[in-house]
């Protein structure tokens, strides 16, 4: 799998973008950050082709690129959880009411549960729901590739936070039953900041 990531917005929030290949141009995103002009920029460069983005989250820092990807790319896939679909759609849900411009777009195109298979572009990833930053987090796992794109649940040496909405308690029992019963070398792929591994996480994570 190639992957490339861009780090985008304000708030730093870490864009994927995966093909089969380094050759391929159909591709899956995962995330948009606060503004997408940089992800739009990356792909009409690269000539890629997105078919499907995928929100681990519906909170403005990976959603809010939603309606300008769409409209560069409108034959795109949106999808998100079932249990987070609101915040794609309601500003005081997304929290962009906090930011200059509040955002809301129309609904995904399809709504995910735990355990549901995303194959497309020659990619298969997991949904793991990991609620507890938001009732509709996921992680999505790769287990031909020892991946794992962690979302806002996990990140190197930290989790997520859950005083906007969430819960700790969630939170904590998320990572320990989705994610720390994956092999100890799967690479984490967070939502924000750099890469880290399960067995790291197991070790030396201050909040599990």
């Amino acid at each position: 799998m190639k992957i490339d990531r861009l780090i985008l917005g304000a708030y730093q929030t870490n864009c994927y973008i995966l093909r089969n290949s380094e050759t391929a141009r159909d591709c899956i995103i995962i995330d948009t950050g606060l503004d997408a002009a940089a992800l739009i920029d990356f792909l009409r460069h690269n000539r890629l082709k997105p078919l499907v983005v995928v929100l681990t989250h519906g909170h403005a820092d990976h959603v809010a690129g939603v309606a300008a990807l769409r409209k560069n790319f409108p034959k795109i896939k949106v999808h998100i959880h079932k249990l987070d679909a609101e915040l794609l759609t309601e500003a005081h849900s997304n929290l962009s009411v906090m930011e200059v411009q509040s955002f809301g777009t129309e609904p995904a195109d399809f709504f995910l549960e735990d355990e549901s298979v995303i194959e497309t572009a020659g990619v298969e990833l997991q949904v793991l729901h990991t609620p507890g930053h938001t009732s509709g987090g996921i992680c999505l796992y790769s287990r031909d590739e020892g991946i794992v794109f962690t979302d806002d649940t996990i990140f190197a040496d930290s989790v997520g936070r859950t005083d906007l909405g969430g819960d700790m308690t969630q939170l904590i029992k998320s990572i320990k039953e989705k994610l720390f019963t994956l092999p100890g070398e799967t690479v984490c792929l967070p939502g924000h900041g750099p890469s880290t591994t399960i067995a790291h996480e197991k070790a030396h994570n201050p909040f599990v």
